[in-house]
């Protein structure tokens, strides 16, 4: 089975448009007013498309609506059953401050090939590599940048590593400077940090470090279409963490999760740019229409391309 490509096309307008009205709050130091702007489009865009939606990856839960929540349904309630993760707003301080790379994202899958991932950290590693056993989340950094080097035929000092700029990071990013390996320290937005492997250009070999469970599954979409290696693995740190996990299904709280775990069949991804980044640019306003930019993958169809498109105000 495989998701029609007629939704790209509406997908691409849905992130475009969720960028569009988050653009507004770019640099007004509200990332709640610009989070909500892009989350009220998006919400209002689905509802019109012929879906049978449900969000499996949100902003948050049922008691933390208006975001568009957990197990939230949408669209018609015509056509196919999709599951849909959901970013509205990735880099909120990014549009609060009007800082490079705020994006709104979307992915969507056939039903029950998305993972229900819980609004927890997430340990997690991508690279172009896709061979086993040469990247790995149970491997040290060390024997990581070690195979990469090898198998890249670099030398670690001509190596590019994508990682949060967090003190949690610190012996990671020591390690890496040890080992002499260039550093690409971003202070937000993991969806797009991970989506720096996708190809040479952006001069990245390798994203690690922990981020958000969400986010991972969104970025994993991408990945999967650019036919990359990712793994991740939840954190749960408290009981009430371990206790969403189990309501969610997950059973085996360690679990390093293949990215053919977390994405499974066809899928769209589509990644707007708000403020311009590394991946795309942002919204510009002309007269009476505004261009966005977005990454779009459709895997089935072998689609992976940035979308500038020119629409009316």
């Amino acid at each position: 089975m495989s998701i029609d490509k007629k939704f790209v096309d509406q997908f691409v307008k849905i992130t475009s448009q969720a960028a569009l009205a988050s653009s507004y709050f770019v640099g007004k130091k509200d990332k709640i007013a610009a989070d909500k702007a892009a989350v009220d489009s998006m919400r209002t865009n689905l509802n019109n498309l012929d879906i049978q939606g449900q969000i499996v990856i949100g902003e948050g839960e049922l008691d933390e609506a208006p975001m568009l929540y957990i197990g939230e349904k949408l669209g018609t309630n015509k056509g196919p059953q999709v599951d849909i993760a959901v970013d509205p707003l990735e880099g909120t301080n990014f549009a609060a401050n009007n800082l490079p790379g705020a994006l709104s994202v979307i992915a969507i899958s056939e039903k029950n090939n998305l993972f229900k991932a819980p609004e927890t950290y997430m340990e997690k590693i991508s690279t172009r590599v896709n061979e086993k056993n040469v990247i790995d989340l149970d491997f040290t950094v060390k024997q990581n940048i070690y195979n990469l080097s090898d198998y890249l035929n670099k030398n670690p000092e001509n190596l590019t590593a994508c990682i949060l700029d967090r003190p949690r990071h610190k012996e990671i990013i020591d390690e890496l400077n040890k080992l002499k390996v260039n550093l690409k320290l971003i202070t937000d937005g993991d969806v797009s940090g991970a989506l720096l492997v996708t190809e040479e250009k952006y001069n990245v070999d390798i994203f690690l470090g922990t981020g958000g469970g969400p986010e991972g599954v969104l970025a994993a979409a991408a990945l999967d279409a650019f036919n990359c290696n990712f793994q991740g693995r939840f954190l749960f740190k408290t009981d009430e963490d371990k206790v969403r996990a189990k309501k969610m299904g997950i059973n085996d709280l360690k679990k390093k999760y293949e990215l053919n775990e977390i994405v499974t069949g066809d899928s769209i991804f589509c990644a707007t740019g708000i403020t311009s980044g590394d991946l795309v640019e942002g919204i510009e306003i002309q007269g009476n229409n505004f261009v966005s930019e977005t990454l779009v993958t459709h895997k089935s169809s072998d689609l992976k391309k940035v979308i500038k498109l020119k629409q009316n105000l």
